[in-house]
This record gives structure tokens, sequence and C-alpha cells, in this order.
């Protein structure tokens, strides 16, 4: 595989991962809007850490959640291709976006299992760890945060 197509690829992955958060934004605003019937495996957000918690706060947190992985997902594409760099970030940003990212995808994965179909859950999971592990192996800690 050429360098610039495992390129392409990886920063694929990144994207397509942050924008699948934003497919579960969605879901939760499809339930929200038109109700809990008829939605297949996807259910509204619970959290079984804690079941006390109101739909409507749980739902707040969810969406949160998301886009905090949606936006640092993108943002660690956008950086690894060297794209969108204006904002000031150094090119090399992206690894702490992502595994940053990967973190808070699988907290909320974590603290939502159950509310969504399993193969999205699974998928969503393997990305996130394949994400900290690479991440780690290649760019250990005091490389990504200066230690």
């Amino acid at each position: 595989m050429s360098d610039q197509l495992l390129r392409t690829v990886l920063g694929g992955v990144l994207l397509l991962h942050g924008l699948g958060h934003g497919g579960a934004i969605g879901a939760l605003a499809w339930i929200g809007h038109f109700g809990p019937d008829n939605t297949g495996d996807w259910h509204a957000a619970r959290s079984w850490l804690l079941p006390d918690l109101a739909p409507s706060t749980a739902t707040a947190i969810a969406c949160g959640i998301w886009a905090l992985a949606l936006i640092g997902f993108v943002a660690a594409a956008l950086a690894f291709w060297g794209v969108g760099i204006p904002i000031g970030l150094p090119v090399g940003a992206w690894h702490a976006l992502a595994l940053g990212s990967a973190i808070v995808s699988a907290v909320g994965i974590t603290l939502f299992i159950g509310n969504w179909p399993a193969f999205n859950t699974l998928a969503a999971l393997a990305v996130n760890v394949a994400v900290i592990v690479a991440l780690w192996m290649r760019w250990p800690p005091e490389t990504l945060f200066g230690a």
C-alpha cells in the first residue's frame, strides 16, 4: 500500500468515525421528535451507571459526548491531512485530538451501552481501541503531551 493511500485511508477512518457520532446525535433527535416506536435497535439515551437521570438530561449528556467526539475526530482527520490548520493547531495536533476523541467516545459508549445496535457499538468501540492502541504504541504519552 502506498504512503498516499495509507494516509487517505487512515484520515478517512478518523473522519468517518467522527461523522458517525453525528449519526448518534441524529438518532437521539429522531427519537426525541418522533418517539421511541419504530427505531429498530436504537433507544433513547439512558445510562446504566446513572439510571436516575431524567431522559432529557441523559440525552443532553449523550449529545454533548457525541458532539465532542465528532468535532475532535473531524479536526484530527483534517489535521492529519494537513487541512484546516489556520486555527493555529500544529500539524502534529492530530495525535492528541484523535487520542482524546477516542477516549471521549469510549467513555460515551461505556456510559450509554445498550442504547445503540450491537454492530454500531462494537464497530465504534473497535475503532476507538484501535486508535488508542495505535497512537499509544507509535507515539507514547511523552511524545504526545511533551511529558
